[in-house]
């Protein structure tokens, strides 16, 4: 397997046009290689080409799945206000949610990425799949919107 590996991976890779999916694919084929190693060693062709046809028709498998599509990774979006901690659940419930309640999904999506996962303007572009331009711009738009629902009382 170690022979074949770097040739099953550039193979895939260049179906695919993605590095790690091809990684993914050939460690797949070698699971079944393994699976079936008896029969492997036991058949008249080669083990070469029986890995490059598994590897081939996984790579078909994956175009043709309907979900098939690039994410990112950490990219998922989970609810940040499931908290253990009741007082936590408390304020998130009173004022968290209905706080991110005034804005437009897209600018809170930036909010909760770039405040409570703590994630860099590049890394949020990353993971919406917008430019870091946009994560900015909509970054300062929220805030602009947030500071006019809750103004702040000045000192006279």
């Amino acid at each position: 397997m170690r022979e074949y590996r770097d040739g099953l991976v550039a193979y895939a890779e260049k179906m695919l046009g993605d590095h790690g999916l091809a990684e993914d694919v050939v460690q797949e084929a070698v699971i079944r290689a393994w699976r079936n190693v008896d029969r492997l060693l036991g058949m008249e062709g080669s083990v070469k080409g029986w890995l490059f046809t598994v590897t081939r028709n996984l790579v078909v498998d994956c175009a043709r799945r309907p979900h098939n599509r690039r994410e990112v990774v950490g990219g998922t979006y989970s609810d940040p206000f499931t908290e253990a901690d009741p007082v936590e659940a408390v304020h998130h419930a009173l004022v968290v949610k209905p706080t991110l309640g005034r804005l437009s999904a897209e600018h809170r999506a930036v909010l909760v990425h770039l405040y409570l996962f703590d994630r860099t303007i590049k890394e949020t572009a990353a993971v919406l799949g917008i430019p870091a331009g946009t994560v900015k711009s909509r970054h300062h738009n929220a805030l602009r919107k947030l500071r006019l629902a809750f103004p702040t009382e000045t000192a006279a």
